[in-house]
């Protein structure tokens, strides 16, 4: 660092305008295993979020100001360092929001879905910050799209849902004419890091580490690492098909009836499609889980959310029922047994090469954290977010709840997988989680008979 930027941090931090805090766990695992820099934009959370009211935008900056004070993840930056980055947070920060009028023919969807990828494809400046850039489409007076892209070192899934939420309190603070904006999180990341740095103390780590080295020891890839290390990563590329809501409902009542969760249901429909479509009946699977489960961090933007890999032996002539058994005990197994996913990686000798994570090549999620639509008179806000997939991985199977429905979204790396064989994937996973039901009462039956 030059003598004139060392001089300005020390007397930055001297006045308190900007601290220094070390990474937290989720953070390090971009910097320490993901298989591209962190800075690149498939590091970036994307989401839309549709906008029905009068806006003005000197009342959209002052809201967005509000949340920015009240969020610390909005003010945070990389301070970089000889062994790793440190989170620099700024006291103050300003909205990054841009505004645009929409002519007649950009409100097309193909338009603004152009207009969109500049915004969600940027690369973030992980020094200098804003960790995220907002932009509101205006299509008519009382029709607006927001489009927000994250950098996924300040945010999860979680954290979109509590950005809808303290955006429309600091709207209504407004209308009502109140000046001291939102209050404080109960929580605030730093601390929450702080918090995790101090329980992932040596004996509670090495407890962890010997049940993953025991449990994915010889765990054979999906996909071997690439020949030519040097040849950029293809972008990922996105299917998207839907289970409807009669069939949605008969999952679910199957999951009840063996005492199951609808994770480990679409979970072990999942990993019965993969053998079909190639035979792998032994395959580590990555899965999020949000780790909020005090109610100190739910109102915290923030990246807290770890991953758990998922290990299950597959027998492809067993019933539905007794493999979803196996999975459900398997899952609750791992889950109770999670930690920091960078010091299970280092754990188990795992290292991150190019395009491949080091644990898993393959994530499965339900994603079924709060995702709020939210409506006042005169405003309401529906967020819809994107899959647009990170760095850790070259195939996924992410679920959305979509009321009883199911929203289906293949991700698959470009020239590792072919559409075709993701769609031909796809098809499989509807028919077994048909055939799945097939088994319950004689309710369900008619439910999908009914699909016919």
């Amino acid at each position: 660092m030059p003598d004139d930027q060392r001089t300005r941090l020390k007397q930055w931090l001297e006045s308190g305008e900007i601290r220094l805090q070390p990474l937290t766990y989720p953070q390090r695992e971009l910097w320490e295993t993901s298989p591209v820099p962190a800075g690149d934009a498939s590091n970036n959370i994307c989401a839309v979020i549709e906008v029905r009211g009068r806006l003005t935008q000197e009342g959209s900056m002052a809201a967005l100001q509000h949340v920015v004070d009240r969020q610390e993840v909005f003010r945070l930056s990389f301070l970089p360092g000889k062994e790793q980055p440190m989170q620099l947070i700024r006291h103050t920060g300003k909205p990054a929001l841009g505004f645009r009028e929409l002519q007649v023919w950009q409100r097309r969807p193909e338009e603004i879905e152009m207009l969109a990828a500049e915004i969600f494809g940027t690369p973030f400046d992980l020094v200098q910050g804003p960790l995220y850039r907002a932009e509101m489409f205006r299509r008519g007076p009382d029709d607006h799209l927001l489009a927000i892209s994250i950098h996924h070192s300040i945010a999860d899934g979680w954290t979109l849902g509590v950005f809808v939420q303290d955006l429309m309190a600091a709207y209504l603070q407004m209308v009502r004419g109140v000046a001291a904006g939102l209050p404080p999180v109960p929580l605030t990341y730093s601390d929450w890091g702080a918090a995790e740095r101090a329980f992932w103390q040596p004996p509670n780590l090495v407890q962890r580490a010997e049940y993953w080295q025991s449990k994915l020891a010889n765990s054979p890839r999906l996909l071997s690492p690439l020949a030519n290390p040097s040849t950029p990563l293809a972008p990922l590329q996105r299917v998207v098909s839907s289970v409807p809501a009669k069939l949605g409902r008969a999952l679910r009542e199957l999951a009840r009836h063996h005492s199951a969760t609808l994770f480990s249901t679409l979970l072990t429909a999942f990993r019965i499609s993969l053998s079909k479509w190639c035979g792998a009946d032994d395959v580590v699977v990555g899965t999020p889980v949000a780790n909020r489960g005090k109610k100190t961090i739910r109102e915290t933007m923030g990246y807290c959310s770890g991953i758990v890999p998922l290990r299950c032996q597959i027998d492809p002539a067993r019933k539905f029922s007794s493999s979803l058994q196996q999975v459900h005990l398997a899952t609750v197994d791992a889950f109770a047994n999670a930690m920091p996913f960078v010091e299970l990686a280092r754990a188990v000798g795992a290292t991150a090469a190019l395009g491949c994570n080091p644990v898993f090549d393959v994530r499965f999620a339900l994603q079924n954290h709060p995702v709020p639509d939210v409506a006042v008179p005169g405003l309401s806000l529906k967020l819809r977010m994107r899959s647009t997939g990170t760095t850790r991985f070259n195939l996924a199977c992410e679920i959305n709840e979509n009321g009883e429905a199911l929203e289906v979204a293949w991700l698959y790396r470009q020239g590792r997988f072919a559409p075709d064989t993701i769609e031909h994937l796809g098809r499989i996973y509807l028919a077994v989680l048909a055939d799945a039901c097939r088994s319950l009462d004689t309710v369900t039956f008619t439910i999908l008979n009914s699909l016919q």
